[in-house]
């Protein structure tokens, strides 16, 4: 690649989509704990995670959602169906996303007996699967890997398994100027804010600004946040929308959050 094209291809913003895969999270059975948990990890990496679906186990609709998101975006991460079960088709869908076939990965096969032993039975080898021309990642740390396939990162639903996978993340990716955000917390509702935040957000087009209504804090009616690559553009955008509000609008020790928000 020419010294011409890396230098635009280092200019273009890092993005991301993630792909929550499982019927299990369509139904409600189960709560999605991963997206959270990917978004924080990739916003100290400074990519900037800009959208993200929840698919059902069907084989073609992974193979659709992965294509198309894989040609838009830097990276893609999906999130379950790798068991050895029926319903576990990301694997697959992977692979058909770019015309490949499945293998059996002699590496996986290996780490699979060993950890299995004596309990070992055919369909614990089902997980050594992995679309041919796929790579896997691991560290000391992570020891147990990850499958890549070309942009697409392949994780486990399991919540444990897939936290304890953001170190890879953050091992393997290359981190460049992480998201900063400063917090405005307030007395007064969004009906009253609007005009201040109509304000600062055009006087600040740099920083994305965020409104929070809160309902049952007896202190806090709202949390303001605004967030940019430039702290300093952060505190500038906080501090020119406090100025604007009545004194007396402003929390300045707003106390334990009470909301995730």
């Amino acid at each position: 690649m020419s010294d011409k094209k890396k230098k635009a291809r280092a200019g273009r913003p890092r993005t991301a989509a993630a792909i929550i895969i499982g019927n299990e999270i369509l139904s409600g059975k189960i709560a999605d704990q991963n997206l959270v948990v990917l978004a924080r990890v990739l916003r100290k990496l400074g990519v900037q995670l800009v959208r993200t679906v929840v698919i059902p186990d069907v084989l073609e609709t992974i193979v659709e959602e992965v294509r198309a998101a894989a040609k838009a975006h830097t990276w893609v991460f999906t999130s379950g169906g790798v068991g050895p079960t029926h319903d576990d088709l990301t694997i697959v869908g992977v692979a058909k996303a770019f015309k490949k076939k499945v293998e059996t990965s002699a590496e996986l096969e290996a780490k699979i007996r060993a950890a299995y032993g004596d309990r070992l039975r055919e369909g614990h080898l089902f997980m050594a699967r992995v679309p041919k021309g796929a790579k896997l990642v691991q560290t000391e740390e992570v020891p147990w890997p990850a499958v890549v396939m070309k942009n697409v990162w392949v994780l486990p639903g399991v919540p444990e398994v897939f936290a304890h996978k953001m170190v890879l993340l953050e091992q393997l990716i290359e981190p460049a100027e992480a998201f900063e955000s400063v917090a405005v917390f307030s007395t007064l509702d969004e009906g009253n804010l609007k005009p201040y935040l109509d304000r600062v957000v055009a006087e600040h087009p740099s920083v994305d600004v965020g409104s929070y209504p809160r309902w049952t804090d007896p202190h806090v009616r709202t949390k303001l946040t605004f967030d940019a690559r430039d702290k300093a553009a952060c505190e500038a955008a906080a501090r020119a929308f406090a100025e604007s509000l009545p004194a007396e609008a402003i929390v300045a020790s707003p106390g334990p959050t009470p909301t995730a928000t």
